[in-house]
């Protein structure tokens, strides 16, 4: 799920007054959980709680990505346990801004900003990846990857890190970036195909198992 489920396959969303009060109480709501994580002294323990409250959405909110039919019988999402060698601090080192047009799963493309590349140390490994700003009102961070479990463990369109424009921000440690692949989740084309979501692109495929996040059942 992307955090809200707000790509939509090839059309403007106008919905009516109550779905947008829906909708502005889902976003409030996961900007909550992520607030909370971001306050917790213990990262296994905000993480769990994360699930737990995460779920809660997918399984009875209205604007949740999963099908009003399924969410009755929704038990959870599923994932990886908790790793805290994939919880990483990033330096982010700026990139000549680039406009970039990111493919959807459905139609069309999003239109993003490429202004830096986070870097962190994986495994003994280092790691970088593309750092994104929406190109919309408001704008936000956006930080998609797709690693070797895709396609088997997990979805072969990637996983999203932070979807600021939706809350999803684990925030930062002294200028730099937390990039906790734990809370990594699946975007909402998932759950329906009537979501169209921006996709990983190259520069953000990584070669390696990310066995921390959301994996499929």
């Amino acid at each position: 799920m992307d955090s809200v489920g707000y790509w939509v396959i090839g059309r403007s969303y106008a919905p009516g007054m109550d779905d947008t009060l829906d909708l502005a109480d889902y976003r409030r709501r996961v900007s909550d959980l992520y607030a909370a994580a971001r306050g917790s002294l213990d990262p296994a323990v905000a993480w769990a709680r994360w699930r737990s409250d995460r779920d809660t959405l997918l399984s009875t909110h209205p604007q949740s990505a999963v099908p009003a039919a399924q969410r009755a019988s929704f038990d959870g999402s599923p994932f990886f346990d908790y790793d805290p060698s994939w919880r990483l601090v990033a330096e982010v080192e700026p990139a000549e801004t680039d406009t970039v047009m990111i493919d959807n799963s459905g139609t069309g493309a999003t239109r993003f900003f490429h202004f830096g590349t986070a870097h962190a140390i994986a495994a003994g490994e280092p790691l970088a990846l593309e750092v994104y700003w929406l190109d919309s009102y408001g704008g936000g961070l956006f930080l998609p990857f797709r690693d070797r479990t895709n396609g088997s463990q997990t979805y072969g369109g990637g996983r999203y890190l932070l979807d600021s424009a939706k809350g999803a921000d684990l925030g930062g440690e002294g200028g730099r970036l937390i990039l906790d692949f734990n809370f990594s989740y699946h975007p909402s084309c998932v759950w329906d195909d009537r979501w169209s979501c921006p996709l990983a692109p190259p520069g953000n495929h990584l070669d390696v198992d990310v066995l921390a996040g959301e994996r499929l059942g």
